[in-house]
């Protein structure tokens, strides 16, 4: 029972890191990690820094309308 429990809450949390793109910065840094061992790695806030900045630059990233 416990395991079938486990297993449900980790798929909903999956689902809502994913709906939301909370697991953009784990993608970024597997990213880097893989394809550029020497580069650093940014700090989190760093990310969200950048990753904000390109929207504000084109706007049609992340499909906002305004």
């Amino acid at each position: 029972m416990r395991s079938v429990l486990h297993k449900a809450i980790s798929g909903v949390r999956w689902y809502v890191r994913e709906l939301t793109d909370e697991s953009a910065y784990d993608r970024h840094i597997e990213h880097i990690r893989e394809g550029h061992p020497s580069a650093a790695v940014p700090t989190r806030r760093e990310f969200e820094r950048m990753r904000t900045a390109r929207r504000d630059k084109d706007p049609r990233q992340g499909f906002r309308c305004c």
